[in-house]
């Protein structure tokens, strides 16, 4: 039988594979099928090439884990290679496809740590840091943390994730078409991310019928169609038993705000012309060092005679403890405004190791009247370790609290920035050349990625 039919007969046994296998890991009866209609549309997928136009956070890149297991861990089939663009992404894919190769019971090895060593074209090697998971089969799976620059002599499936965001996806496309020679298959899964970007490029070919690619389109309307709410509300239990699928995709909406038709409905944005891209952003985030504080109250707690000595217990049952478990180095604070409508936020970043910062504490507010956040403030003011320096935005309402600020730190101390359009050109370069060369981390969180993406370039 050839390779190519022996890999698609294999696949198709591994579908139901995969049902069986994780329905028994579920309680019985609970969940009908392990993989939903778009997901298992994407494991029967038999072309050379195919492209998934998805929205965020619908399990792609999980089903594609479970195809790359099937591919490698058979008999008769080939080396997967995963490419990623952040460290974090390429450890949860690996280690969903442990899970896939447990629930396949198929003999593979621990996932482990390794070095992806390639050549360029003038003989200089280059390493990649690189997970990697062996099988029974003599076939691996090989997922690497950033984009190779050659992946020449490889065989097998190689899967580009998100792959809009990254760096030259033409010249990794090229390299990738190669595998196509000797029966290897391509897979590229990505959210969209501009107009004008090479994945958006490369849909409307094989639309118009310049590309014999296939693609799979799955909104995240699409994927709650399929079951995808219901499958949420089984995973997380009782945190979701209550929860309405409406109210629930209102609040996801949400979240991505302005970003919400590219983000979730496949809908790439005309020219967005943003400053800090996506990836940037979720490359210089952490899993750990960084606490996010949310102090939210009614309108009404204005009035509330009440509010400073309720305040008082939050800061200390709440702020003192998070402020203790900062590391003792030098700590600077910046402050964004906010009363009614936008958040007032305190970001708290440290000097964690020469010339590297992390955000380290995060305090947002909503809805706090101007005692409470000047109560606030100042006392993180007064007891973070090694207070070095604190910019305010002093415009609007936010003048009253940095003046204060001023006045009792002084000038050395304490900045009122009044945000103008060169301010901002003279002050985003250097930040934005920090997150490219990791000396700011930032905590994890779609909120954090949102924010960042709101700075857009403009002549």
């Amino acid at each position: 039988m050839p390779e190519r039919r022996r890999t698609t007969v294999a696949k198709k046994r591994g579908v139901a594979a995969v049902e069986r296998a994780l329905a028994r890991a579920q309680v019985a009866g609970a969940t009908p099928h392990v993989l939903l209609s778009y997901q298992q549309d994407w494991l029967r997928d038999t072309a050379d090439v195919a492209l998934w136009e998805k929205s965020r956070r619908i399990g792609a890149s999980w089903t594609d884990a479970s195809d790359s297991v099937l591919t490698a861990g058979r008999d008769g089939g080939m080396d997967a290679l995963y490419i990623g663009y952040s460290e974090d992404m390429t450890k949860e894919y690996i280690e969903d496809c442990a899970m896939w190769a447990r629930a396949f019971s198929l003999a593979a090895g621990e996932v482990a740590e390794t070095l992806f060593v390639e050549e360029d074209e003038h003989g200089e090697k280059n390493s990649i840091k690189a997970f990697r998971v062996d099988f029974a089969s003599g076939k691996k799976i090989l997922a690497l943390t950033s984009r190779p620059r050659s992946i020449r002599g490889k065989q097998g499936k190689v899967t580009i994730d998100e792959a809009a965001f990254h760096d030259d996806l033409p010249g990794l496309m090229k390299a990738a078409l190669a595998m196509l020679i000797w029966g290897g298959r391509v897979r590229v899964l990505s959210t969209h991310n501009g107009e004008d970007n090479f994945f958006n490029l490369m849909l409307k070919d094989v639309r118009a019928g310049k590309l014999p690619y296939s693609i799979h389109r799955t909104t995240f309307t699409d994927a709650l169609d399929a079951g995808l709410f219901e499958r949420v509300k089984l995973m997380l239990g009782e945190r979701m038993k209550e929860a309405d699928r409406a109210a629930w995709e209102a609040k996801v909406r949400e979240q991505y705000g302005e970003d919400a038709a590219e983000e979730l409905d496949c809908i790439p944005k005309q020219g967005s012309g943003v400053y800090i891209p996506r990836t940037l952003v979720e490359r210089a985030q952490v899993s750990e060092g960084c606490t996010v504080l949310r102090l939210a109250k009614p309108a009404e707690w204005t009035l509330s005679d009440k509010r400073l000595e309720e305040a008082d217990e939050w800061i200390r049952d709440v702020l003192k403890p998070a402020v203790d478990a900062l590391p003792n180095v030098r700590s600077v604070l910046g402050r964004d405004f906010g009363r009614s409508g936008d958040l007032s936020v305190e970001g708290v970043n440290q000097e964690i190791a020469p010339l590297k910062w992390r955000a380290t504490l995060t305090v947002e507010l909503r809805r706090i009247p101007f005692d409470v956040q000047e109560k606030i403030n100042l006392w993180l003011l007064e007891n973070l370790p090694l207070f070095h320096h604190a910019k305010y935005d002093a415009r609007g309402n936010g003048q009253q609290l940095a003046e204060t600020a001023l006045q009792k730190y002084g000038p050395a101390r304490v900045e009122c920035v009044m945000a103008t359009p060169t301010w901002y050109a003279a002050n985003f370069p250097p930040y934005k050349a920090a997150l490219e060369d990791r000396s700011q981390e930032l905590p994890k969180g779609e909120d954090e990625i949102a924010d960042h993406r709101r700075v857009i370039l403009k002549n």
